[in-house]
Order: C-alpha cells, then sequence, then structure tokens
C-alpha cells in the first residue's frame, strides 16, 4: 500500500478515550504488543505507526523459517476457510496484539476496535504527541534482530 497508507486492526470507530501514538521504530514486537493490549484494555485509543521497523529477536534465517512454519497450518478440507496469515507489518503487528486480547468477550471487542496500525506515518496521526516505551526499546545489537519489513517480505509481502 505504501508510505502511510495501511490501517488495520479492528473495524468501527472505537471513540472516545485518550489516544496514544506509539512510534514502533526499535521497539521488540512481543514487548510492544503487551504493552499497547493493556493500553486498550484501559480505554485507550492506541495508533502504532511505523510498523515495518518494529523488531522481532532472534537471527533472521530462525524468525523467518518459523514464521513459513507458521504459514503452513491451513485447512485440510479447504484452505479458504482459514486460518488466514498475515503478511504485511501492520496487520502481523495487530494480530500479535490481537492476541493478547480477549477477543471474544465485549471488553476485548472494544479494546481492539481501538487500535491503529499503520505502515509509515499517515498525516493524520504526525501532529498528535508520540509516547515512549522504554520497556520494549532494543537492548542487544540491531544485528541481533529481524525488521518487520524483513520478515514481510520473505513471506510475501509485496509493498
Amino acid at each position: 500500500m505504501g508510505d502511510g497508507q495501511g490501517d488495520s486492526g479492528g473495524g468501527g470507530g472505537g471513540a472516545g478515550g485518550p489516544q496514544v501514538v506509539v512510534d514502533g521504530t526499535d521497539l521488540v514486537a512481543g514487548r510492544l504488543a503487551s504493552s499497547v493490549a493493556k493500553m486498550l484494555l484501559r480505554g485507550t485509543r492506541v495508533s502504532i505507526v511505523n510498523c515495518e521497523n518494529v523488531m522481532i529477536s532472534g537471527t533472521r534465517g530462525n524468525v523467518i523459517g518459523e514464521y513459513r512454519k507458521f504459514l503452513e497450518i491451513s485447512s485440510i478440507l479447504n484452505p479458504k476457510h482459514g486460518p488466514y496469515h498475515p503478511r504485511r507489518p501492520d496487520t502481523i503487528i495487530a494480530r500479535m496484539i490481537r492476541g493478547m486480547l480477549p477477543r471474544k468477550k465485549p471488553s476485548g471487542k472494544t479494546a481492539l476496535a481501538r487500535l491503529r496500525t499503520y505502515i509509515g506515518t499517515p498525516r493524520g496521526v504526525k501532529s498528535l504527541q508520540r509516547v515512549e516505551l522504554q520497556r520494549a526499546r532494543i537492548t542487544k545489537a540491531s544485528a541481533n534482530y529481524v525488521t518487520m519489513a524483513e520478515l514481510g517480505r520473505a513471506v510475501g509481502w509485496t509493498e
């Protein structure tokens, strides 16, 4: 979709509550997802920008190999029936956060509706104040991590 056009991770408006913008650059995916899930359950509207720069810890071969194994899971009767596997960085992040929410309960459904994930930074979000998640920052050299963009390109994401 290009620069800043991706929008995923829930339907509905999710109006109300404070709005937080999180820059995903150099944040570890799992720590980011758990922090954002807690914010969503508290009633905060969260927008994550630069999802393509979020990091996954591990060597490139291991991370991509594990995700390719995950992609092999499908319905025996008809693969069209799911499960559906995201390949874009913003949808991968939204799916990770969805897994940390009680999405079959009303609180989880409304929390997921408050989430927005973007590739790049869209115009409407540029002017808003960004929140730093120090707990989610990478701690080692960036060579020990794989970006979501690298993972996406390796498993079939075409920008």
